[in-house]
């Protein structure tokens, strides 16, 4: 935080921040994922990059009519005020209740031989549901992993937001990496000595590999791959399953086939690929519970 200068705006914003944290913990995590979801998504789809997300859609999914395409774009931005309210909240969730808040794991089995197995592991998501119980929700089945992770332009407000992660994760704190060169190859010497690390994989990476994603070029991070091939191990991939104001599902599936061609370049771009389709079979499920406001595909596409 003392590398970057705080100004007086910062301050101010960190200020409202900190009063929107403590108006959401007084409502409690049902209505604050409530009304966070409301007035995102009376405001969200008012805003230009909307814009992005309406063009992502007709990229990806050139079938939907603009009426069906307007009602992903107000789920998006519900489900993103949503994950904003319940993160103060993330740390009193419980697992298995019968009603209201909390969340459930399907595919825990595989954490918990994982967790038996011990050695390194790469989970691997995307933005979809509430991504952000993914770490609290695996860490209470014996995996807790590290991630990457991309800092606030607030430094006051990145401290709040790491503060809560860290609160969610307790008694397990992990490793945060940040995102670039540097957190890369720290991230990789993690792993190599056998640690867990998870990454979300969903986002365009300009110098990343060539792959497709809903049936159109897309470039795509290879650092998950890459790992996965140099040591050998598994890649466990899962989701959040939104099921209602801050009750969740966490999908855990089974460790994905690791290719084995002989050919180094070819096993990286095959390993890409498959994570791409797996992520592009959970979006289509579900197409409003994943983030459509970053623009996935070439630039010449937007225009």
């Amino acid at each position: 935080m003392s590398a970057v200068k705080i100004t007086a705006l910062m301050r101010l914003e960190a200020c409202v921040a900190r009063a929107v944290l403590r108006v959401f913990l007084r409502m409690g995590p049902v209505r604050a994922s409530n009304v966070a979801g409301r007035v995102c998504r009376f405001i969200g789809p008012l805003l230009p990059v909307s814009g992005i997300a309406d063009t992502n859609l007709r990229l990806a999914m050139p079938d939907l009519k603009a009426a069906e395409r307007a009602r992903i774009i107000r789920g998006v931005w519900e489900n993103l005020g949503r994950t904003v309210g319940e993160l103060p909240h993330l740390s009193s969730l419980q697992e298995n209740t019968p009603t209201g808040p909390g969340f459930e794991v399907q595919g825990a089995e595989y954490l918990e031989e994982q967790a038996r197995r011990g050695g390194p592991v790469l989970f691997v998501s995307g933005h979809i549901g509430n991504w952000e119980m993914l770490p609290p929700g695996v860490a209470r089945h014996g995996t807790p992993f590290a991630s990457f992770y991309r800092a606030a332009g607030n430094p006051l407000i990145d401290g709040m937001i790491r503060a809560l992660r860290d609160t969610a994760m307790a008694p397990t704190p992990m490793p945060l990496f940040a995102k670039g060169a540097r957190g890369a190859r720290e991230a990789l010497a993690y792993v190599s000595k056998g640690g867990r690390l998870g990454m979300l994989v969903d986002q365009k990476m300009n110098d990343g590999v060539e792959a497709t994603f809903f049936g159109l070029p897309a470039m795509t991070a290879p650092a998950l791959a890459a790992m996965a091939l140099r040591y050998r191990c598994p890649v466990i991939p899962g989701y959040v399953e939104r099921l209602g104001p801050a009750r969740f599902r966490i999908v855990v599936e089974p460790p994905m086939e690791l290719p084995d061609t002989g050919d180094k370049k070819q096993d990286l771009h095959i390993m890409v690929q498959r994570v791409n389709d797996r992520l592009e079979s959970w979006i289509r499920r579900k197409p409003e519970s994943w983030l459509w406001l970053h623009r996935r595909w070439p630039k010449a596409l937007y225009k």
